[in-house]
């Protein structure tokens, strides 16, 4: 039985107009600096967020400057508002990063009312339309930066141009624009009430989420699909279908989301240092442990700012709405 995303996934949303020919228009910039929105992003890929993670804390342009600083990025514009994001060093706050296993938060953090710091896993599910928009973009593209900063032609040190959508190279002018890494993710079910669900290795114990893999050079997704099933937890599916897509960027994937269908009877065969353990679940169990986080046994899900959530909460309505 398909199903249809009943929301769109959290780091889907996005309201500014990214605005392309305004990257590069420096009067437009000028004109709308002096009411620009600022948001401020530390080296681990944090922002301050208030009223229990719900919204981005955000500053007046002008306090940053007379004009964009230098490693500044253009986030887009709404209501003839720019919006900016500019990151910040290791010493320029002193906020203490929480202590998560493989960088992964995965355990919803302390919100208050008061400005905090935290990432994009932990609130980008909690954000309005707007904050989850301009922060998945501003972690995107710093970490872009910070990696790319020499030339891929000829090893030359890079600058940041077209008010931080561009890279060029001092050297030989090559221009670098930001990557986006093709993944896909896929909800397997038996087509009735089951969905198969895996622990990578490495992941706390009980903790599930759907099967994922990057695409290949060559390979369309729709073979991804079944290379990366078959290759993670050894059984064949059919029925591929697509569902959605995500920007996730950590650090810079595009996860194209799609349901396929395979046989419960086959054997699980586990990827020997990738999956530690996987199972076929029952529709009610997963409704019972979204409900309830904790309340199933061995069953902890995905969290709310991943597609991977939005798929099984999806299944999971399936004759539940």
């Amino acid at each position: 039985m398909s199903f249809e995303l009943v929301e769109l996934p959290a780091l889907s949303r996005f309201t500014a107009d990214r605005s392309e020919p305004l990257r590069g228009d420096a009067r437009r910039i000028a004109q709308l600096w002096p009411k620009a929105r600022v948001i401020t992003v530390d080296a681990r890929g944090r922002t301050q967020v208030a009223d229990r993670g719900t919204r981005l804390v955000d500053h007046p342009a002008q306090d940053f400057g007379d004009g964009p600083p230098d490693t500044a990025v253009l986030l887009g514009e709404q209501d003839a508002v720019a919006y900016w994001a500019v990151p910040l060093t290791e010493d320029e706050t002193d906020v203490a990063a929480p202590a998560s296993g493989r960088g992964r938060v995965w355990s919803a953090p302390e919100l208050t009312d008061d400005p905090q710091w935290l990432d994009l896993r932990a609130v980008g599910a909690l954000l309005d339309d707007t904050g989850a928009g301009l922060f998945t973009t501003a972690v995107a593209l710093f970490h872009w930066h910070r990696t790319s900063r020499f030339c891929t032609v000829c090893g030359g040190p890079t600058d940041s141009a077209k008010s931080g959508w561009v890279r060029v190279c001092e050297r030989c002018g090559h221009e670098e624009y930001p990557r986006t890494d093709a993944a896909v993710i896929c909800l397997v079910h038996d087509g009735a009430d089951r969905v198969l669900l895996a622990r990578g290795a490495g992941w706390p114990e009980g903790r599930y989420s759907v099967l994922a893999g990057f695409v290949e050079a060559g390979e369309s997704l729709e073979a991804c699909v079944a290379r990366e099933v078959e290759e993670e937890v050894g059984v064949v599916v059919n029925g591929t279908r697509y569902l959605g897509s995500q920007p996730w960027p950590f650090p810079r994937s595009l996860m194209v989301g799609f349901e396929a269908v395979a046989d419960p009877a086959e054997p699980l065969r586990l990827a020997d240092g990738e999956i530690a353990q996987a199972k076929w679940v029952s529709r009610a169990d997963v409704r019972q442990a979204l409900a309830e986080p904790g309340s199933v046994p061995d069953l902890l899900l995905a969290p709310g700012a991943s597609i991977a959530f939005r798929m099984i909460q999806s299944w999971s309505l399936v004759d539940g709405r």
